[in-house]
């Protein structure tokens, strides 16, 4: 069983850093509080919510980087679960509702101030394969809470 723990929930109005809040609503458009300002890039259905991994972040700040967590723009930060399973078509069960794993990230310029020099490529599934951000699209809506549990489900 790949099974984790919710660390932390993120939204903001639009840009990073997302901050943190103890519950939020997840739809097929997003999660509920939270905004983007470039809707070409971010957002929509395929792109509802944005995850990443606990260990990554202090991986990364282990190298010097100001990066924590929702300064990436990510909206749930998860830990305990094996980052190389979080694939697209991976399916995701998060408090209430239901992920499906649609793509990895691209960083962006945005994000540059977690980053040692602005080297948000680090990030880069391109660049260093496993080390990115994946979206998800919400397949059944509902809350999610700190300290729910996350578990990839088996095909």
């Amino acid at each position: 069983m790949n099974r984790g723990t919710v660390v932390s929930l993120n939204i903001s109005s639009g840009g990073v850093p997302k901050l943190p809040v103890e519950q939020a609503l997840v739809t097929v458009n997003g999660v509920r509080g939270d905004g983007y300002h470039d809707l070409k890039h971010h957002g929509g259905p395929e792109r509802a919510v944005c995850i990443y991994s606990a260990e990554l972040i202090a991986a990364l700040r282990g190298e010097g980087h100001p990066i924590f967590p929702g300064s990436a723009g990510e909206n749930l930060t998860v830990a305990g679960l094996d980052w190389s399973e979080m694939v697209p078509g991976a399916r995701v069960a998060v408090g209430e509702a239901l992920l499906e794993i649609t793509d990895y990230t691209s960083p962006c310029l945005t994000i540059r101030d977690s980053f040692t020099g602005g080297r948000f490529g680090r990030i880069s599934q391109k660049s260093n394969p496993g080390w990115s951000r994946v979206y998800g699209k919400v397949v059944t809506e509902g809350i999610m809470r700190v300290g729910d549990f996350i578990e990839i489900l088996p095909e």
